[in-house]
């Protein structure tokens, strides 16, 4: 093996070791993604904590990520020594194309990055909008008490607190509309 990269110089073999370095933790980071793996990095030696975990991070710390800097430096890497040993190109063209393929790597990682948290949505119901809902009453609502209405909202089948607006008792299994909101509670009429 040694034999093999016997005639290497000095910068070739700093490019060949940024491309197994890098390219080792692209791996690594991908299969672990795979087996669920968490390689999430928290703490890199230093006080600066990263945690890949906060969409609204700055951009800088998301570009300073282990997707990044393996990426880079497999890029840069592999380019480099592309450049400067099969194409023949001196040293000066060699690290600008190795340093411009690492940069355009962490740019495609980024965007890749931002996608992915564009898929993202909240989850978070907002009772407000129920207004104008219609869903049946699953636990009797007493006469001036409060009983359950089940409610599609949302393309969600969910349970909420409510009233009726009159204050008169509404049966079990009756359909019913959303009127008004009161704090959590719905204030809700009988469909007719």
């Amino acid at each position: 093996m040694v034999k093999a990269f016997s005639d290497f110089n000095g910068l070739e073999m700093f490019f060949l070791a940024c491309a197994v370095i890098g390219g080792f933790l692209v791996l690594f980071k991908l299969i672990m993604q795979f087996v669920g793996g968490d390689t999430h990095i928290h703490d890199m030696g230093g006080d600066i904590s990263m945690d890949s975990g906060h969409v609204d991070s700055d951009v800088g710390f998301r570009i300073l990520s282990i997707h990044g800097f393996s990426a880079f430096f497999m890029m840069f890497g592999l380019v480099g020594l592309a450049f400067y040993r099969q194409s023949q190109m001196g040293v000066f063209i060699s690290i600008i194309g190795a340093v411009a393929a690492g940069m355009a790597s962490v740019w495609v990682i980024g965007k890749l990055f931002q996608g992915a948290a564009r898929l993202q949505s909240s989850g978070t119901l907002k009772t407000a909008d129920a207004v104008g809902s219609t869903g049946t009453v699953y636990l009797t609502i007493p006469e001036g008490g409060v009983g359950r209405v089940s409610l599609n909202f949302q393309n969600r089948l969910r349970e909420f607190d409510a009233i009726e607006k009159n204050g008169i008792a509404v049966p079990t299994g009756t359909p019913v509309r959303v009127v008004q909101v009161k704090v959590n509670i719905l204030v809700v009429e009988t469909i007719n």
